[in-house]
């Protein structure tokens, strides 16, 4: 009894952390460059129940001996094991403006051990020493020039160097050159991402890489990708599916309460009518 408890328990943890997370997804439908959360739910390692028992053997002063009889597995619940953001790419939005450019994928080379594709992104400053990456081009110019995304990140070149601009009256070429009068002052820098599953979130669109730096996809091989200036790429989210998702999660979130209701119901009824001295 007590152990249906825990199981039924575990289920609507799970199921309430997966309904936040879709939550989420669904709050940033319309975020540009915002990649969905996935979610595994895995089962905890299930255990062999045996009953005890006593085999009497009659002999002169008598003799128990005890032994087990299996029973049969048990589960001991579910939990959500993590959540994955998918890399797929979102559609794209034309905006008009200069400043807003998109990052399409091209070719992306498949990942051995996960059999995934990469992912390419945006290279950030973020102020730290470090870079950030994104796939939200909502970039701006700020007041000494240099083109920054929202969070006042500095853009970086192909060279890792901040791009500094007269003014937003700039075009990008589908390659990424950043052109003034028509000369090249830069090309926008672009990070390849061999295992994307192991970029940590940062918030805000935003990825960080644990082990340092990413390669450049520049001149990588079997990396594609173009730029498609005035345009922004949106959320990846599938409002439907993610809709459908969460009817689910609340469905199944409902159906584990009702089971506990009904242990709390037999509970209730061992401790006060079971035993009872009439």
């Amino acid at each position: 009894m007590f152990k249906g408890f825990y199981t039924v328990g575990s289920g609507m943890i799970a199921q309430q952390r997966r309904t936040e997370m879709l939550a989420n997804n669904m709050a940033n439908a319309n975020t540009p460059g915002f990649k969905a959360e996935q979610s595994s739910i895995r089962s905890f390692p299930e255990m062999l129940m045996s009953n005890l028992d006593s085999t009497h053997i009659p002999t002169q002063k008598g003799l128990n001996l005890r032994g087990l009889s299996p029973v049969g597995d048990l589960s001991t619940g579910v939990y959500m094991q993590e959540t994955m953001p998918s890399f797929i790419q979102g559609s794209l939005r034309e905006t008009g403006m200069t400043t807003d450019i998109a990052l399409i994928d091209g070719n992306l080379p498949i990942d051995e051990a996960t059999g995934t594709p990469g992912a390419i992104f945006f290279k950030l400053d973020n102020g730290n020493g470090t870079e950030s990456y994104t796939k939200n081009g909502n970039f701006t110019v700020d007041a000494n020039g240099y083109l920054t995304n929202p969070s006042g990140y500095f853009v970086l070149d192909a060279n890792s160097q901040r791009i500094q601009l007269q003014n937003d009256d700039f075009s990008v070429s589908s390659t990424g050159d950043v052109m003034e009068n028509g000369a090249v002052v830069a090309t926008l820098g672009v990070a390849f991402a061999q295992q994307p599953g192991a970029l940590s979130k940062s918030g805000n669109g935003l990825f960080t890489s644990d082990a340092g730096n990413l390669p450049n996809a520049q001149g990588a091989a079997g990396v594609g990708y173009s730029f498609q200036q005035g345009y922004l790429e949106m959320s990846n989210v599938d409002s439907g599916k993610t809709m459908t998702d969460m009817l689910a999660a609340y469905r199944a979130f409902e159906a584990n309460q009702k089971i506990l209701q009904a242990y709390d119901r037999s509970m209730e009824k061992a401790v006060n009518e079971i035993g009872r001295v009439n």
